[in-house]
């Protein structure tokens, strides 16, 4: 685990340029000036912007991110441009590979974020945290069953090497660092009522792992944070995680089910009266204090109306009468869709609400996955996903398949921190 400041250290070089962008503030996302000062807010108040990003800056072996980031990175050159087109004052980025010691997460502020990309103004992040995840480490156990032990179907979460698919908040506000909470060791079975995968060979209930697996098992694909940030006098619980896609798996569902509980997890922490059976990793039990404001931000793998998620696992937080849905949109999403057709023409939820640009025949078309849900204390102002429509320049940071960036949007939403 890590949480550190660290010094501005903006390269001279501002012009360095991505082909094929041009520098325009892009229409589906409002251009808040550098300092992140959004226009909103009053006395004793702070207007915040909050975003999460599934960056898709994983590579396939461990030391790849650092090497590829020191070389030059043209993909990671559009990541920190939409990045600065958006401004947002709080990041999560998905699917950025854990490095300890902080390197990979430095050399992106440094050499990317802080360099203007093609005209784009520099954005800077002082607080950072990054912590292990429970990709690519190795459980020991066949959990995939195909009578073979090892690679990344049978570690805690898929993953070729320990970290990959990580994750990364950034901030501009201060984070309090003595009071983040993680849950990467929490174990799947000690929720209450969880949706065990069951092995359909069989009569017995809830067997897909056998006793032993489930004494070590850990219901974070990735890993849960509570990450609480310190915005003017009032602090902000960012609670960050990015639930394995509930895909890759036979009639067991096992990741289905995982999907379903990584979700519950953040939905009971956060409801009084649902939370006594949570510890996080220091041994401290219990969840959120329900007079503390909170954002659970991340790529979810679960959409309200489509996909293969169960068909209530986003509603657990949707539906949480103390968490408020923004419903991000673009125009972007919409004509995607239209363009792209395939499953996306059989799919009954709105194509404005899309984040995530999916192989579209056969299936899953493109899907809302990405979330920024704030809590009732926070005050929303506006919201929306960086997808641009074909003719904004700026969609040329987003693109097409093979994309020059993600098949992930980045979402935000801009919330007034009422101290």
């Amino acid at each position: 685990m890590s949480v550190h400041r660290r010094k501005s250290t903006v390269a001279a070089a501002i012009g360095l340029a991505v082909a094929g962008a041009v520098a325009i503030a892009p229409a589906a996302v409002a251009a808040p000036d550098a300092a992140g000062d959004h226009g909103r807010g009053g006395p004793h108040a702070e207007s915040l912007r909050i975003a999460t990003f599934n960056a898709s800056l994983n590579r396939f072996n461990d030391g790849d991110l650092v090497a590829g980031l020191e070389a030059g990175d043209a993909q990671a050159a559009v990541i920190a441009e939409i990045i600065q087109r958006a401004n947002p004052d709080v990041l999560l980025l998905n699917e950025f590979d854990y490095v300890d010691g902080d390197v990979a997460i430095d050399l992106f502020r440094s050499d990317y974020l802080e360099v203007g990309q093609n005209g784009a103004a520099p954005v800077e992040y002082p607080y950072a945290f990054v912590a292990p995840s429970n990709t690519g480490i190795p459980s020991g156990f066949d959990l995939n069953n195909d009578g073979f032990v090892g690679g990344g179907d049978d570690a805690f979460g898929f993953g070729f090497f320990p970290g990959q698919y990580g994750m990364a908040v950034l901030s501009k506000y201060p984070i309090a660092t003595d009071d983040i909470r993680t849950f990467q060791y929490f174990l799947w079975a000690d929720m209450p009522g969880a949706l065990l995968p069951d092995d359909p060979a069989t009569d017995a209930p809830a067997d897909w792992y056998s006793d032993e697996e489930l004494a070590v098992m850990r219901l974070s694909s990735k890993s849960h944070w509570d990450v609480p940030i310190e915005i003017g006098n009032e602090t902000v619980h960012v609670l960050a995680s990015h639930p394995t896609p509930p895909t890759f798996d036979g009639a067991e569902d096992r990741n289905g089910r995982r999907n379903h509980d990584e979700i519950r997890f953040w939905a009971d922490y956060v409801t009084p009266g649902a939370n006594g059976y949570v510890y996080d990793d220091a041994g401290m039990t219990g969840g959120l204090n329900p007079s503390e404001p909170f954002v659970i931000l991340g790529d979810q793998n679960a959409d309200p109306f489509d996909g293969d998620s169960t068909d209530d696992a986003i509603d657990q937080l949707l539906d949480n009468n103390r968490i408020v849905d923004p419903m991000p949109t673009s125009e972007g999403g919409v004509e995607a869709a239209l363009l792209q057709g395939g499953a996306n023409l059989a799919h009954t939820g709105d194509p404005a609400t899309d984040t995530a640009d999916f192989n579209d025949n056969p299936a899953p078309g493109n899907l809302r996955a990405d979330y920024v849900l704030p809590s009732r204390k926070l005050v929303v102002d506006d919201a929306g996903v960086f997808w641009p429509v074909s003719t904004d320049p700026l969609s040329a940071l987003t693109g097409t398949f093979p994309f020059p960036s993600s098949d992930h949007r980045l979402v935000w939403v801009d919330l007034t921190v009422r101290g």
